[in-house]
């Protein structure tokens, strides 16, 4: 019995997304709920499992189509046994034999598999830092598949060489002498629907927003001394690693309590004012950056905050998060610092009205008590629309962050 495969629910307010792979191709045995294809939308890559366990019959879509919530992607012989033929392929397969399938044109003969990887292998070929050219792929028409990258990323960690990538059939045409500048290539690559998304809503808040920084630095000293004291005891109890961002979360909940207008957002011609912290940290993923949010930061301890931020991070990676992770947010950190940046001016991540970004920590001299001492210190930045936020009460919330960072018990008298 043949069963249709839709889109499923994505979530509020998503309506469509794009094929980003097909994880099973047509003939291919598949287990009830198990993923059949990848799917891109506006925030988050989803897998779509089949419902029933059978052979894969048919794509009705190609990949980086974009496609429809219900809209019938595949369809599913259930029942059915690997290798036996697809009754919805049977007329292809029969016009195939009443008349001989064209030659390749050679553009096409001298495809490598570099040059044929879908959107999940792209994405781990530079997550890994591997040369696709010197893979040799196991897929269909020798194309390469995810696994074959990561092998190759396996063997490269423990010094062994990949497979090497096969040679170009004897019977290919010989290449023409090689122009004046060869060597020098170029590649056309659709964007992903998130890159997409991403290039919209930063272009469209500074088109709508008022943007302005303001710039302090922090001496890191004492939270370095808090963490360095503690983390043992802390990692032992909690089972969790003490990181830094813990503290200017923290940090950040006591800003905005005291400014609010840092915590809120234009919405019309009105305002609207949160009695909560929801923080949307800044998560580097493989096809770009994304924002899951800490809930109810304001009411959480360190302890719960670094738990989901590494909870965050695994799954970014894994690209496990879910629409609902990201839903929301009423301020944003975005540690730039991680990748070794000095200074930034990050932009508001909409519809909220500011965020905070921080950097590289380093030694830099710095007057104490008349004396020119080295101190751990670091930029940070406090982006805002202005259309609601004053240059007064930006500079007051930065303060607040910096002096609650310098001296660390005023986050638990909430000073």
């Amino acid at each position: 019995m043949a069963t249709e495969i839709k889109v499923p629910v994505l979530g509020e307010s998503v309506t469509e997304g794009t094929i980003a792979e097909w994880l099973k191709q047509p003939g291919e045995a598949v287990a009830a709920d198990e993923p059949i294809a990848s799917l891109e939308t506006d925030k988050v890559a989803v897998d779509v499992p089949s419902p029933v366990a059978g052979v894969m019959s048919q794509h009705m879509v190609a990949v980086g189509d974009t496609v429809e919530v219900g809209a019938v992607i595949a369809i599913i012989e259930e029942g059915a046994t690997a290798g036996a033929a697809a009754p919805a392929a049977a007329p292809a397969a029969a016009a195939a034999k009443a008349e001989p399938a064209p030659a390749p044109a050679a553009s096409e003969e001298l495809l490598t598999p570099a040059q044929t990887m879908s959107p999940a292998v792209r994405r781990a070929v530079l997550e890994h830092g591997v040369d696709p050219s010197t893979i040799k792929g196991t897929g269909k028409d020798g194309r390469l598949t995810k696994e074959d990258v990561l092998a190759a990323a396996e063997a490269k960690a423990k010094g062994t060489p990949a497979p090497a990538a096969a040679a170009a059939p004897a019977t290919a045409a010989p290449a023409a002498a090689a122009p004046a500048g060869a060597g020098r290539n170029s590649e056309r690559v659709k964007m992903t629907r998130m890159r997409q998304t991403i290039a919209k809503r930063l272009k469209g808040a500074q088109e709508q927003a008022a943007l302005l920084t303001t710039f302090n630095d922090v001496d890191m000293s004492a939270v370095i001394e808090a963490r360095d004291k503690y983390k043992d005891l802390f990692a032992k109890k909690h089972d969790i690693r003490l990181g830094f961002m813990g503290f200017f979360a923290k940090a950040a909940c006591l800003a905005l309590k005291d400014v609010p207008a840092v915590n809120a957002y234009i919405d019309g011609d009105e305002i609207v004012y949160h009695d909560y912290v929801d923080i949307s940290v800044a998560v580097s993923a493989p096809n770009g950056l994304v924002v899951p949010v800490i809930r109810d930061a304001d009411k959480k301890g360190f302890a719960r905050i670094e738990q989901d931020i590494a909870d965050f991070g695994a799954r970014a990676k894994a690209g496990t998060l879910t629409m609902e992770d990201m839903t929301g947010g009423t301020f944003t950190i975005s540690n730039g610092g991680v990748f070794g940046s000095l200074m930034s001016t990050p932009i508001i991540n909409p519809p909220q009205s500011a965020v905070l970004g921080l950097h590289r920590i380093e030694d830099r001299p710095v007057v104490r008590n008349g004396q020119i001492v080295i101190r751990p210190m670091m930029y940070l930045a406090l982006s805002y629309d202005h259309r609601l936020i004053d240059g007064r009460e930006a500079v007051t919330a930065l303060k607040i962050i910096k002096e609650a960072i310098e001296d660390p018990t005023r986050m638990l008298i909430d000073l």
